[in-house]
């Protein structure tokens, strides 16, 4: 893990994609231990530290080697970098740190699911199509299962918020269709129970990424510059994208549609 999270940081640099400040501390593996394991149901079991803790490394607990490990956890058994891509570097841990340090108090505080999980969405298919994967082609089964499971929570996510679907209904639905061990399948359908619409932020979140991405790059014609779209994203990244392509295109025409709603 630490070889590939030092790879990854050298990947961005060298092919132009996004600054990363030397300042900004490195996301390590540690084993789950004993004490946090009976938490692990609760969502990721990461420390991305906070705002005060601003430079400090992060730490993802994962669970030790074994024959029978759950769905996210025998995805990074076979290749870590997926996930290191969306909680580590260059997503989430990457993200909130360069919005921790933005010089706006309130950015520095503001959080939003839908952005920030639609770049952790969006920086997979980033580094899959700058060619970080091409080294280990089966990898990329790796990202198009979490993709397509992106989409399935779609579905549980609104029929559980609507009442079509029970917590056991969801949790099959996933279980099928991901598929996914049945423990991983319940423990989605919980946390999407308890947390309606956030499940839907990563298939909107990456949308809106890719929209905003393609409006740039029309407004500004030749004048546009990826690296400096992208670290004006992560940076903003705490805030929903419609004000942030306000803010850097001149384009007002979401705003004006959120306000008539």
């Amino acid at each position: 893990m630490r070889k590939d999270e030092v790879a990854v940081r050298d990947f961005l640099r060298d092919r132009g994609i996004l600054d990363l400040p030397d300042w900004v501390g490195h996301y390590r593996n540690r084993v789950l231990p004993a004490y946090l394991a009976p938490l692990e149901n609760l969502g990721v079991t990461d420390d991305l530290t906070s705002p005060s803790r601003r430079g400090e490394g992060a730490v993802s607990y994962i669970r030790p080697p074994s024959a029978d490990l759950p769905f996210f956890a025998a995805a990074s058994a076979r290749d870590p970098r997926p996930i290191l891509v969306h909680e580590g570097i260059p997503g989430h841990f990457l993200q909130l740190t360069l919005a921790w340090a933005h010089p706006d108090p309130l950015r520095r505080e503001y959080f939003d699911s839908g952005p920030i999980e639609g770049i952790g969405f969006y920086a997979e298919e980033m580094m899959l199509q700058h060619g970080y994967f091409d080294d280990r082609p089966r990898t990329r089964e790796i990202l198009y299962k979490f993709a397509r499971l992106r989409a399935l929570r779609v579905t549980a996510d609104v029929r559980l918020a609507t009442g079509a679907f029970t917590i056991e209904a969801a949790a099959k639905f996933l279980q099928e269709h991901a598929p996914m061990d049945r423990g991983t399948a319940l423990e989605e359908a919980r946390f999407f129970a308890s947390t309606p619409g956030q499940a839907i932020s990563y298939q909107i979140g990456k949308y809106q990424v890719f929209k905003f991405l393609a409006d740039a790059r029309r407004v500004q014609g030749d004048a546009f510059r990826l690296r400096e779209f992208h670290n004006r994203l992560w940076r903003e990244g705490n805030v929903p994208v419609a004000l942030q392509r306000w803010e850097y295109l001149g384009l007002e025409d979401e705003i004006a549609e959120l306000r008539k709603n």
